[in-house]
């Protein structure tokens, strides 16, 4: 195995490894064993774990953005992303996330390439979906992204915090009330829902 085939086998095994144990546990050794690669490889690409947990994240946030189907309109779009979005969010993948959370509070490195991840709009579907409304006039010129990107992620994960499920009719509340009238500034008259 070779250049990007590693690199994505590396950053698929320290995505397994955080999931498992998290991060206090996760060591080099563990992610080569499991990679099938030498802690050398590792250390190669990154300086330490939390270089290489920041990769792996970006990694595995990359992926959605390029699997987002153009359903043609920015309601489908939205619908599309988040539905993608919430059925990767596996009780693996929560507990990881509020793991990696827990431990940013007591490690300065880790927290630092964590806020990386988070503030990179390129790693989320939004950019790309707001991109295709533009194109196709659904929003003005300059529409940001970065707004909606927040309320989606901070609606999405009180709802996981909460227990309540990540099904089609929140989804579709999330979009139609809250980021289609954000991206279009276009907010619905008391009476008319």
């Amino acid at each position: 195995m070779r250049g990007i085939a590693r690199e994505q086998a590396i950053l698929a095994a320290t995505i397994e490894v955080l999931g498992e144990i998290g991060y206090p546990a996760l060591t080099m050794d563990l992610v080569a064993q499991r990679a099938h690669a030498s802690k050398a490889t590792i250390y190669r690409r990154w300086r330490g774990k939390a270089e290489l947990v920041k990769a792996a994240l970006d990694a595995h946030d990359a992926e959605l953005v390029v699997d987002v189907p153009d359903t043609g309109t920015l309601r489908g779009d939205l619908l599309a992303a988040l539905t993608m979005m919430c059925a990767r969010l596996d009780d693996r993948y929560v507990t990881m996330m509020t793991g990696l959370i827990h431990a940013m509070r007591i490690d300065a490195e880790l927290a630092e390439a964590l806020r990386q991840h988070v503030a990179d709009e390129d790693l989320g579907p939004f950019l790309t979906i707001v991109e295709r409304a533009v194109a196709r006039g659904e929003v003005p010129e300059g529409t940001s992204s970065e707004r909606a990107h927040e309320v989606a992620e901070g609606q999405i994960m009180r709802r996981t915090i909460l227990g309540r499920p990540l099904d089609h009719d929140f989804l579709a509340d999330l979009v139609d009330d809250l980021l289609v009238p954000l991206l279009t500034r276009t907010f619905p008259a008391q009476g008319d829902r």
